[in-house]
């Protein structure tokens, strides 16, 4: 089983401060034949001595999605894409960054007079440092830069709460926290956010826009902006107090008709949900052998019931890049597209507008994605806009806080960062009460790795607060809460069953927890329950069992909702802290730590 990047959540950590593109990857072109006149770019022909546009005019799309506030080259795998060869071997690519993804999107627009840029949520939250400090100021002023006309919100983008999305959106300083700049404003996004889906529980009207219109020169298409319909189930209950979420499908099908009746036939929806391409590399075809056949997920039944009045959709969320065709409702194929995550891919869609009717001619589209190498000029916008947040973080984040012997990855099942943090929480669940057994971490709140290389001027090995809030971005407590074998079971039981059976959600877990996961099984019968051990000896089911874990967890999120019938609950310290805090004690510059060896969970495939 291959690890899948899982969504997240919580509120955001953040402390006052005192003082053209690497070729085409994937294509999804829906029918070789394009309209006569396509890929003219507008050419015209002379009627009654004027000149009048040509009925075909090719529109290019530009997209992203799951940014998540990657304003710097992400570390480790983060920042890798996998690449097919034609030899049928693979190579990764470092890529992302702000300063090359605005390079990249800056080139790809030249000699496009008909450009339009999207994107499909998460583009905030969870974010590294350099952002998540500033409650994601940063990132909202690179992507004004940028020049993104549009983008659905993603669950992340409710982090901090409809409030706070709504200050991203319509600027002012933060309340709390006030102007990070003396005497400058935060302006806010220059593009709109959609949230079709979402409403407020008073008014039953969406908090934001639910659609916007991109126009030029008599062409004219529409955006459907939704979430997916299960963020309450992956945010915090703080993040979406007085929100009702709505099935995408229903939403997206509602507003078509109503840009339909506006006279706006050409329409791109923008999901914050996606799928899992059956393979990693980016540039997979996963049109093999038919259409969206290579694709599987949640975005697949949404694909095949969204209207046909729906041109194409850019999705987002899982963190995968895929560029496939999926049949709509009525049989007819229907590009799907998302760009991994991280800002390390963008997608080039071709939508060829037919003047003469003002929809899209969908024999002609054609969708690809491409790598945001760093072999291209940086631009030097965006690293003014890096240096001027890092000039303010530096304080805070250039504090060594730990050492490491070698890189500590988040890839695999169980993964060593997952081992390391769910050590920390062990550690500082039994400083809180001597009686903690054990720790679990979800993965969905491991961001990043940690790398032994150093990022900057820190020395290679040496963890600073930037890293490890990288890892760690949202301000959990570490909550102590007491449950019984039999429902400890049962919570590791609901990594593969209940909600979570399709798409896995396997708790990282602390030194001392060992269990056997069957793969050839399915449902909650893939966890073996004769192998759960703690410390060697089997789990008595009528025993009390302490167990530590962040409060996301406490409260029963992703799926766990066993783990919201914990008793005698004690709430700690931030998440992050006791992080710190474990490397602190445990490592120095000449006994650095070692990388756990992710063997607690037995896995059979």
């Amino acid at each position: 089983m291959s690890a899948i990047p899982q969504p997240y959540r919580p509120r955001r950590r953040t402390t006052r401060l005192i003082a053209a593109a690497a070729g085409v990857a994937t294509v999804g072109a829906l029918v070789a034949a394009l309209p006569a006149s396509a890929g003219e770019q507008g050419k015209s022909t002379k009627k009654h001595g004027h000149q009048s546009p040509s009925r075909y005019q090719d529109v290019q799309l530009l997209s992203f999605n799951d940014l998540h506030g990657n304003l710097e080259p992400p570390s480790g795998s983060s920042g890798r894409v996998t690449e097919n060869q034609p030899d049928g071997t693979t190579k990764t690519i470092d890529a992302g960054g702000v300063e090359y993804l605005a390079t990249h999107l800056r080139q790809a627009r030249q000699g496009n007079k008909y450009s339009v840029t999207a994107a499909g949520g998460d583009l905030v939250g969870a974010s590294p440092l350099i952002s998540g400090l500033f409650h994601d100021e940063p990132t909202i002023e690179a992507l004004n830069k940028l020049d993104l006309d549009v983008t659905s919100v993603g669950n992340h983008e409710f982090d901090e709460g409809a409030k706070e999305l709504g200050r991203l959106q319509k600027g002012g300083c933060h309340p709390t926290d006030g102007c990070y700049v003396e005497g400058r404003k935060f302006k806010g996004a220059d593009f709109p956010y959609l949230a079709a889906n979402v409403l407020d529980e008073k008014t039953k009207k969406p908090i934001l826009k639910p659609y916007w219109v991109w126009k030029k020169s008599g062409v004219k298409v529409g955006f459907i902006g939704v979430t997916l319909e299960n963020t309450p189930g992956v945010v915090s209950a703080e993040g979406v107090k007085g929100l009702k979420f709505k099935d995408e499908v229903e939403t997206i099908n509602k507003y078509a008709k109503e840009l339909e009746k506006q006279g706006v036939k050409s329409v791109v929806a923008l999901i914050h949900e996606g799928g899992q391409p059956a393979s990693a590399s980016y540039n997979y075809d996963c049109d093999a052998p038919g259409g969206g056949d290579g694709i599987s997920g949640p975005i697949v039944d949404i694909a095949k019931n969204v209207t046909p009045k729906v041109d194409a959709l850019v999705t987002g969320h899982t963190h995968a890049a895929y560029a496939c065709t999926i049949d709509d409702p009525s049989g007819k194929p229907r590009t799907v597209t998302s760009a991994a995550s991280f800002g390390r891919l963008y997608t080039d869609t071709t939508l060829t507008y037919d003047r003469r009717t003002g929809d899209i001619a969908r024999t002609a589209v054609a969708s690809a994605n491409h790598v945001v190498t760093r072999d291209v000029a940086k631009a030097p916008d965006m690293t003014e806009l890096i240096t001027k947040w890092n000039t303010l973080a530096a304080p805070i984040g250039n504090k060594p806080i730990g050492y490491i012997s070698g890189d500590i990855t988040n890839v695999g099942t169980e993964s060593p960062i997952g081992d390391l943090i769910a050590d920390a929480q062990l550690a500082y669940g039994k400083e809180l009460d001597p009686e903690t057994d054990l720790a679990l971490m979800n993965p969905g709140g491991i961001r990043a790795p940690l790398t032994y290389a150093a990022k900057g001027s820190e020395g290679d090995g040496v963890v600073t607060y930037a890293e490890g809030f990288t890892v760690q971005p949202f301000a959990n407590t570490v909550n102590l809460q007491s449950f019984t074998g039999a429902q400890l079971v049962q919570v590791l039981k609901e990594q593969v069953s209940g909600s979570n059976a399709a798409s896995p959600k396997v708790l990282q877990v602390s030194s001392g927890l060992t269990y056997t996961l069957d793969l050839t099984k399915s449902g909650a019968d893939r966890v073996v329950t004769d192998s759960v051990k703690l410390n060697g000896a089997a789990i008595d089911p009528a025993a009390t069992y302490r167990v530590a874990m962040n409060s996301f967890l406490a409260g029963g999120g992703d799926g766990f909702t066993t783990l919201g019938l914990g008793t005698d609950d004690l709430v700690g310290d931030d998440d992050l802290a006791a992080l710190e805090k474990y490397l602190l004690a445990n490592s120095s510059a000449t006994n650095p730590i070692t990388p756990p060896a992710a063997n607690r969970i037995t896995v059979v495939q």
